[in-house]
């Protein structure tokens, strides 16, 4: 399989509609049509692993046995230096059952505290699952500070609390078009074609 023969339509195992529209986005150059977990009813399994890649790997596999479709699923978060890698794996149960990211972000802010250490990463791990068994993993990381209050209207998550090395502009002041260039997905997207590539 090369990249130019990804599945026609994969399953993005997420109710994020913001995470859709970007994947749909990255996959546009191959044709592939993205269809949302909400789209097809499909629920979300518990979380139980202990790193990005565990957990993605969990949700696509989840996602293909009930569909047997190609599934992918990210996994990503914010990892904070100063609270020694948290909410990491935990940052989407920062915001808790509401998913309110403003409760999440001033609760990182509030436990950095006076720290002056502001670094901060963010991480994203992909999983595609075939139906064949196939199973292909990826990485990507963007190095950052944090800010507060939040600024920026454009993205979504940590996004407004994020500013990627050498900007000035938080990932939600950046928009989709300037995020791209140093998103975690798409640097862990292009590592996911790579593997594709020397099938």
């Amino acid at each position: 399989m090369s990249i130019f023969n990804f599945p026609s339509k994969i399953v993005l195992a997420t109710h994020n509609a913001g995470k859709v529209a970007e994947f749909q986005t990255m996959f546009e150059p191959y044709d592939v049509k993205i269809i949302g977990a909400d789209k097809i009813g499909l629920p979300e399994p518990e979380e139980t692993e202990d790193t990005f890649e565990g957990n993605a790997l969990l949700k696509a596999r989840y996602a293909c046995e009930i569909t047997a479709m190609p599934c992918l699923a990210d996994d990503s978060g914010l990892s904070v230096s100063a609270l020694n890698g948290a909410p990491g794996i935990y940052s989407a149960r920062w915001a808790g059952p509401n998913k309110d990211f403003d409760m999440a972000m001033k609760r990182v802010w509030d436990e950095v505290g006076d720290n002056p250490a502001k670094s901060a990463l963010f991480v994203a791990a992909l999983a595609l699952v075939m139906p064949d068994g196939q199973e292909f993993v990826s990485r990507g990381e963007v190095n950052g500070n944090l800010c507060y209050p939040p600024r920026g209207d454009h993205g979504f998550g940590y996004d407004p609390i994020f500013m990627p090395e050498n900007e000035t502009q938080t990932f939600a002041e950046l928009g989709a078009e300037g995020k791209e260039k140093y998103s975690h997905r798409k640097r862990a997207f292009e590592k996911l074609v790579g593997l594709f590539d020397h099938l």
